[in-house]
């Protein structure tokens, strides 16, 4: 074989006695899939923890706008933890997937500088982390075309995410679905195969898409090699953290415009807050089942505040929604006074900072990739 850096080692398989059974599911209603790749993901955690050079994690954004709340919430703060935790951390800055469902992308260079500025700023390190951007790598899109093969069309039709995408698509721009956006989470595979990935952070509704990955390794696999797997299926790292819901009590989003930047001044913090939605009961409880709005401002005061919603709420009580916003707008404002700072210093020193940590992050995953894509096409028998 050709490959200059050898692929990550397989995880070993799950303990299927750690699958909770439904009735004591910590999650009731999730499907026997989800519950398994929960379990799954705890045991790769207490991995994580024993030995954590033996996972390269592959995960990344579509600079669509600068990073916001959610995205330092759900995946920004995770990616930092497992690179200090000692995991090889790759993240791509998807840029060809822009175009996947909209047909103007804006000035992307642009975009992907101030993506890249947020994730350093959050505490990503390109001397400890790898981040690249999509279109600098070829081989990544090369691998596409064989992957395609591995899958058909019915099967990307019936990926929930694919549809949903899709839906998003037709109501903000009113047309069809591309073939780009059908064929993402082929796209998806070849990012985290193409540097074998064995682990991926994603949430319940992302785990169609990491499925697609699995299920072309495993097919790659039983028709290309016959004594050893040459891929491995990856992992899904699920967490717990909620949805976190922008000021209009929808998912904080970029495409519906309800995001708070983490580039965002202190002011803009303030009015973003006192506008957030909530409800007509002034006494602050939190209940994320009937009062989802109130519990959304809860769990985003108590986590920078260092505390849970229910303290939070508690210590607010008759006060009102407004005492709450106060309360919430504080705890955010100081818990990113440190990134703010940072991304301002990181800006001041000049467009250099974002080039060099783009093109490293280039340089290792293009030797990578092109290793695999030659260690497939020796595979597949396509070298001439």
């Amino acid at each position: 074989m050709s490959t200059t850096v050898q692929p990550v080692p397989t995880v070993p398989d799950l303990d299927a006695s750690a699958v909770p059974p439904a009735g004591v599911d910590p999650h009731p209603g999730e499907t026997a899939s989800v519950r398994t790749a929960r379990a799954r993901s705890a045991e790769v955690e207490a991995l994580i923890a024993c030995d954590p050079r033996r996972f390269r994690v592959l995960t990344g954004d579509r600079p669509t706008g600068a990073l916001h709340l959610g995205h330092l919430v759900g995946t920004l703060e995770n990616r930092v933890r497992l690179q200090d935790a000692g995991v090889d951390v790759v993240v791509v800055v998807a840029d060809y997937q822009v175009i996947a469902d909209r047909d103007d992308a804006g000035d992307l260079p642009a975009v992907v500088r101030e993506v890249v500025l947020d994730q350093l700023a959050a505490g990503l390190d390109p001397a400890r982390s790898t981040i690249f951007a999509h279109s600098a790598v070829p081989a990544l899109h090369q691998l596409l075309l064989p992957f395609l093969a591995l899958v058909t069309v019915s099967e990307l039709e019936r990926n929930p995410t694919v549809k949903a995408e899709a839906v998003d698509a037709a109501r903000r721009q009113g047309r069809g679905m591309s073939g780009l956006l059908l064929t993402y989470p082929v796209h998806q595979a070849a990012d985290i195969l193409a540097v074998h990935g064995n682990l991926v952070p994603v949430g319940t509704d992302q785990l169609p898409h990491l499925e697609t990955t699995r299920t072309v390794a495993r097919r790659f696999n039983q028709r290309f090699t016959a004594a050893q797997p040459y891929f491995a299926e990856p992992d899904a790292l699920l967490t717990d953290t909620p949805t976190v819901l922008g000021d209009d009590g929808e998912k904080m989003s970029k495409s519906r415009g309800n995001v708070l930047e983490l580039r965002a001044s202190e002011d803009e913090t303030a009015a973003y807050f006192r506008r957030a939605r909530t409800d007509g009961d002034r006494h602050i409880t939190f209940d994320p089942e009937t009062r989802p709005e109130v519990a959304n401002l809860l769990r985003i005061g108590a986590h920078f505040a260092g505390t849970t919603p229910q303290a939070l709420a508690q210590s607010v009580g008759p006060a009102g929604a407004g005492r709450l916003k106060e309360l919430v707008t504080d705890a955010v404002v100081e818990g990113l006074r440190p990134l703010r700072a940072r991304r301002r210093d990181l800006a001041a020193e000049g467009p250099a900072v974002v080039a060099d940590a783009l093109a490293r992050g280039a340089a290792r995953v293009d030797a990578i990739a092109e290793a695999t894509l030659q260690d497939v096409r020796e595979l597949m028998r396509t070298v001439y």
